[in-house]
C-alpha cells in the first residue's frame, strides 16, 4: 500500500515535469478574491461600524467610506502576508485532506519546498476545522435516518513533532534500515470516535473510551451540527449506557446487522475510508491525529453534500465572518 502511493505520487510528479498535468491556482485565486471581497462588503467597519466597506476589482484593499480605515481582503485568513498565493493553499490541501499523497509528495508538485507547504497546509486545517461548523449550518442539505456511532484504536507517536526528535530504538522503533516505527507504550493509544448521521461524518481522537469524556462530545456535537439527533445506534461497549438518549445496539461478536436492521455500517465504512489516510503520515502526535481526524470527517462531509469550492474557502475564511 505505502509503495503504492509512492508510485502514484512519482508518476504525477513526473506527469507534471512532462506538461501533460498542469496546476495553475489563478483561477483558484480570482474565486478566493472575489469570495473574500463579498464577505468583507457585508461587514461593518471594525474601526467606526459603519456599513460603508468597499472593495473593488483589481485592488487588494478593503476601505470604510467613513472613516478611511484600510486592509487587504485576505486579512483574517491563512492567506494573509504568505509566500503561497490562495490558490496554492487550496490545491496544497486539498490533494493533502482528499487524497493518499504526502506532503513530501505535494511539495514537489507545486514547486515549493517541503517547509512552506508544511506551514501553509498547517494553517488552513486549523482555520478549516475552525471554520465548518459555521459554514455548514448555512449549507442547504437534508439530514436523514438514524446516527451510527462507533469506536476504534490507534496507537499514535508519542515523540512526533518533539525537537529534537528522539531517535529510533529509545521509541520502540525497528533497528532495520529505513524509518523506525513507534510501536506505542501506555498512554499512547488514542481511540477514534465516529458519529455518521446521514452526509455527517463527526471524527474525534480521544485518550479512553469513557462516556462523559470521550464518546459523548462526539455524538453532542453530531447533533449541534444536524438537529434533531434522531435515533443512536451504537455497537455494544459498556460505556455507551450512561449516555440519558434512547439508543439501540448491535452486538459485533455476535453479528453486524440485528435482526431489527440496527447496525453500524456508516462507520465502519469510514473507518476502511480513513485508516489508509491516516496511514500515509507514518506516525502521528496525539494533537495531529485529533486534527488529521477532524478535517477528514468533515471534508468528507462536504464531499457527500456536493458542497462548492467556496464553501471551503468559506471555512478556511471564517474569523471573516466573525
Amino acid at each position: 500500500m505505502t509503495n503504492e502511493r509512492a508510485a502514484f505520487g512519482g508518476m504525477l510528479e513526473q506527469l507534471v515535469d512532462l506538461g501533460a498535468i498542469e496546476f495553475r491556482p489563478e483561477p483558484l485565486d480570482a474565486i478566493v478574491e472575489r469570495r473574500l471581497k463579498a464577505i468583507w462588503t457585508t461587514r461593518t467597519c471594525p474601526n467606526c461600524d459603519a456599513d460603508a466597506l468597499h472593495a473593488l476589482d483589481g485592488s487588494a484593499r478593503i476601505w470604510c467610506g467613513r472613516c478611511d480605515w484600510k486592509t487587504t481582503y485576505t486579512r483574517g485568513t491563512p492567506f494573509y502576508d504568505s509566500e503561497l498565493a490562495p490558490g496554492e493553499f487550496l490545491v496544497a490541501f486539498v490533494l493533502y485532506a482528499d487524497s493518499l499523497l504526502s506532503i513530501n509528495q505535494i511539495a514537489p508538485l507545486l514547486d515549493r519546498a517541503y517547509k512552506t507547504v508544511f506551514e501553509a497546509i498547517s494553517n488552513v486545517e486549523t482555520a478549516f476545522a475552525r471554520g465548518f461548523p459555521t459554514v455548514w449550518e448555512r449549507i442547504e442539505h437534508t439530514i436523514v435516518g438514524p446516527t451510527q456511532v462507533d469506536e476504534t484504536q490507534r496507537v499514535c507517536s508519542g515523540f512526533k513533532g518533539q525537537n529534537p526528535p528522539r531517535d529510533g530504538l529509545s521509541r520502540g522503533g525497528s533497528p532495520g534500515p529505513g524509518r523506525a516505527r513507534w510501536t506505542g507504550e501506555q498512554g499512547d493509544e488514542m481511540t477514534l470516535v465516529a458519529a455518521c448521521r446521514d452526509v455527517l461524518r463527526v471524527i474525534s481522537a480521544e485518550e479512553g473510551s469513557k462516556y462523559d469524556e470521550n464518546l459523548g462530545p462526539v455524538i453532542e456535537e453530531a447533533g449541534d451540527l444536524s438537529q434533531p439527533l434522531g435515533e443512536i445506534w451504537t455497537d455494544e461497549l459498556p460505556a455507551y449506557q450512561q449516555m440519558e438518549q434512547e439508543h439501540r445496539t448491535v452486538v459485533h461478536d455476535d453479528e453486524y446487522v440485528s435482526d431489527e436492521g440496527v447496525h453500524t455500517n456508516q462507520v465502519e465504512c469510514l473507518w476502511s475510508l480513513v485508516q489508509p489516510w491516516l496511514a500515509k503520515f507514518r506516525g502521528l502526535s496525539k494533537r495531529g491525529l485529533e486534527q488529521a481526524a477532524r478535517t477528514f470527517g468533515f471534508l468528507r462531509s462536504l464531499n457527500l453534500v456536493q458542497a462548492p469550492i467556496h464553501s471551503l474557502i468559506d471555512c478556511v475564511a471564517v474569523n471573516v465572518f466573525r
